[in-house]
């Protein structure tokens, strides 16, 4: 919200030295995020006044228009003579009154004038445009003053074009600070001085009823006032003032009817909507759209509406979609002479969830979105009727129409040392209630410390629901400063679960063996189940939907991480980070089959009971924890040890047993084919019996869809089909020798090395210390369809140093388990 200062003196007696930064800084301790403060016009010097154009003299011989004008600027030029202007416009003519910047004077943006000699005459100054002044954006002609205004006469002054302009960033909660009216009254409770409502003007006697319409749906709109002008002139122009505050604000001037909606709800933060009475055909009724609906909306685009959409229609169906933006048949155009004004108040949440869905968002859904004051409607339509006619010559029509809907009136109950409980400071009960007074709270009960106040919190404060809202009131009113900085007294507390400290096992793990962890949203798209090559009916494809996704390309819920991690691998890619090693732990969502539509909505009056908090989790989807990793290009770079080594399906197996290792769990892997992996390097992990995840290199196609380097590879497992976490304890360190003993074993070529491995380790017993891979060979001396697989066996003893005889006899019985489980053969045996 933008708020010059200059529009915010007109209804609060700041005192006269107040500067925008000051106010900002009054404001800012309140409790409003000023960000900016805006000096307009700080730059522009020199004589700056109104000229009354004398004479025009149009110069031929040139390739466009240029006209020779002398301009009557009265005493402003020490002399009283006429100016010489050269001037290139052609909208204004003799005796129109302009502004007019004389020599030695400077625009905004440093624009420096002075005499000079063009187009063979002296021109002794500029006669300016809208832009040219800093009110605005139009240099399609001069700007044209009033026919009362007085040559001479400073137009710094006349034209506010010097003012502070604070900018607002407004939350969500104090929607009312969306408009001159809120920032006025914050300023006058800041400064304790007297605050004027521009809302407080006294409504006509109520003379029947104006163009008829009615509420069919109070979850919409709970209410709806029309008002009438007739004979508006629609060549009619908007003042310069109101054009100098619409720019201040943000806002582009369009047309006096249009302007006036836009500056009141500037104003008064209620927005309003005129139509063309002309374009209207029956009653008018506020409904939800009807399924097959459509409209052409004010900028051309053709909507097609939801059945949750909130319409203002008519005998022709609908008009308006309520609080967003109105329909292209009944805009008010250059013709338009009749209108009808329409003041709501809409459902916010509604308003909210259609702009959204429709990616329509105006300033006026922007207001109604964060909660309008539903006792404006009345008020701000009699304004706008009554400057239609000061401003454009129209007739008010007598008579007002109100449809309304029953609402009850929101009240709170609250100890009146509660804000001095929260804040940890005392505060009075008369300071208490003082200050909800200031926020325009009516308060009643007793002033004593334990007493109990009844507040009823203004309509412009829908916000304020709850104690602890009042509280913050208080607390924000009095000043955030008084309140003591004290650190916080730790309560003691049981530690981290075996489940967090697993995570943070695991996440240090992989950062040393040279992954990088990255967070990313956990949403996804259908699109990105395409991608990932999944097959109809894969369990991952079915996802939760958000109700309000935060971007409409990505509305589910993720059931595998991957689509996070592989858009994050691309913008690495896309970078020049070509050699990347990523990995991610978080929750999937996995709906469950059993779950109601609709998880129910609980109370904030009392705890939830056991019954209760049962039912909130079965409506909740399942939520694992996971950990996935992505690696691309090298995993071992090159240089001048020597070649470099590409990241290889194996490397993602490895970074799975660095994350089951860390739990405890020693994996097994076999051959496997689970889209996204490529079905011939694909590896399913085991941890005994339980299906924990899957690595490999991805498949083609996959990498084909994400624009990542080809043979690009992941991993992904559940944590929790490790099993219950231990705490970790360290391994007894024995001080005695290692035996080592080599053996190759000869199998066919379909037997996993992981299995073979196992055998071995079955086989040796407690005295096995590790088991490792060294070779693996295929060729003739295995014979065809044959591998051979030489194995590292580490023995060792806790208490003695082992023999040879026992070397050698916990290796024989491995081989003897390896030939019992596999059909291994000793090479060369």
């Amino acid at each position: 919200m933008r708020a010059p200062l200059s529009w915010v003196r007109e209804y609060v007696e700041l005192p006269a030295g107040v500067t925008g930064r000051e106010l900002a800084a009054k404001l800012i301790a309140a409790g409003l995020e000023v960000e900016t403060v805006e000096r307009a016009g700080a730059d522009l010097t020199g004589p700056l006044v109104v000229g009354r154009v004398l004479a025009i003299e149009e110069l031929a011989g040139f390739k466009k228009p240029i006209r020779y004008c002398q301009v009557d600027v009265g005493q402003a030029n020490g002399t009283g003579e006429p100016q010489n202007i050269i001037c290139g416009a052609t909208n204004f003519a003799v005796g129109d009154h302009v502004v007019v910047i004389l020599p030695g004077g400077v625009l905004p943006g440093g624009f420096e004038i002075g005499a000079r000699k063009t187009y063979g005459r002296l021109s002794e100054g500029m006669i300016c445009a809208v832009d040219e002044l800093g009110i605005g954006d139009d240099h399609a002609g001069i700007l044209v003053l009033p026919s009362d205004t007085t040559p001479g006469t400073d137009a710094v002054e006349l034209l506010g074009l010097r003012d502070d302009v604070l900018d607002i960033a407004v939350t969500p909660d104090r929607g009312y600070a969306l408009s001159i009216r809120g920032i006025a009254r914050e300023a006058a409770t800041a400064y304790g001085v007297p605050f004027k409502d521009p809302a407080d003007v006294e409504l006509p006697a109520d003379t029947g009823a104006s163009y008829p319409a009615s509420i069919a749906d109070p979850s919409a709109c709970d209410r709806f006032v029309l008002r009438e002008v007739r004979g508006f002139d629609p060549d009619a122009t908007t003042p310069v003032w109101m054009q100098t505050r619409l720019y201040r604000a943000g806002m582009r001037p369009v047309s006096l009817a249009v302007d006036v909606t836009n500056y009141l709800m500037l104003e008064l933060g209620q927005p309003l909507h005129a139509f063309d009475r002309s374009k209207l055909t029956g009653p008018i009724v506020v409904r939800r759209a009807a399924p097959g609906e459509a409209l052409e909306t004010l900028d051309h685009a053709k909507r097609t509406l939801d059945p949750e959409d909130i319409l203002i229609t008519d005998e022709s169906g609908p008009i308006s979609m309520a609080g967003t933006m109105g329909g292209l048949a009944t805009e008010i155009d250059d013709r338009s002479s009749d209108m009808v004004i329409e003041a709501a108040h809409f459902d916010a949440v509604g308003t909210a969830r259609m702009s959204r869905r429709h990616r329509l968002h105006s300033e006026a859904s922007y207001r109604f979105e964060r909660g309008v004051d539903r006792e404006l409607p009345l008020y701000a339509s009699y304004r706008a009727a009554r400057m239609l006619a000061e401003l454009g010559g129209a007739e008010i029509v007598p008579g007002v129409t109100h449809a309304q809907a029953p609402v009850e009136r929101v009240t709170v109950t609250m100890a009146a040392g509660h804000p001095g409980r929260v804040a940890g400071v005392t505060y009075t009960p008369d300071t208490v209630v003082r200050r909800l007074e200031d926020v325009g709270c009516a308060v009643a009960g007793g002033t004593g410390e334990g007493d109990v106040l009844t507040v009823t919190p203004p309509s412009w404060r829908p916000d304020l629901v709850d104690p602890n809202d009042l509280a913050e009131e208080v607390i924000r009113l009095e000043g955030y400063e008084d309140i003591p900085v004290r650190a916080p007294r730790p309560s003691n507390g049981r530690g981290l679960t075996l489940q967090q400290r697993l995570r943070r096992r695991v996440g240090r793990a992989l950062a040393g063996a040279g992954y990088v962890e990255v967070l990313s949203f956990p949403f996804a798209a259908e699109k990105d189940w395409d991608d990932l090559q999944l097959p109809a009916g894969d369990d991952r494809r079915t996802a939760l939907r958000l109700a309000n996704p935060l971007s409409e390309d990505e509305p589910l819920l993720r059931t595998t991480l991957l689509p996070g991690l592989l858009r994050a691998l691309v913008h690495n890619v896309g970078r020049g980070f070509g050699d990347a090693a990523l990995f991610e732990m978080g929750l999937v969502f996995r709906p469950r089959p059993d779950a109601p539509e609709r998880a129910p909505r609980l109370g904030v009056d009392r705890g939830p009971t056991p019954e209760e908090v049962a039912s909130v989790e079965a409506a909740l989807p399942d939520q694992p924890h996971r950990v996935a990793v992505v690696l691309s290009g090298d995993r071992e770079p090159s240089g001048w040890w020597g070649a470099g080594r590409p990241a290889l399906w194996a490397d993602a197996v490895e970074a799975a047993r660095t994350v089951a290792r860390e739990a405890g769990v020693e994996l097994e892997v076999r051959a496997d084919q689970h889209a996204p992996w490529h079905p011939g390097r694909c590896a399913a992990l085991y941890a005994g019996d339980v299906l924990v995840g899957h690595a490999g290199e991805l498949h083609p196609r996959v990498t084909k869809a994400y624009g990542l380097p080809p043979r690009t590879c992941a991993m992904e497992l559940e944590l929790r089909r490790l099993g219950e976490p231990a705490a970790p304890r360290a391994p007894h360190v024995s001080t005695y020798p290692v035996a080592t003993q080599d053996v190759a074993l000869v199998v066919d070529s379909d037997v996993p090395a992981a299995r073979v491995a196992a055998a071995l380790r079955e086989g040796a017993g407690e005295l096995l210390e590790a088991i490792r891979l060294f070779d693996v060979y295929t060729g003739e001396q295995v014979g065809e369809g044959r591998k051979s697989l030489a194995y590292t066996l580490r023995f060792r003893a806790p208490d003695r140093t082992l023999t040879a005889e026992e070397a050698t006899t916990a290796r024989d019985a491995a081989v003897a388990a390896a030939t019992a489980h596999t059909g291994a053969t000793l090479r060369g045996a």
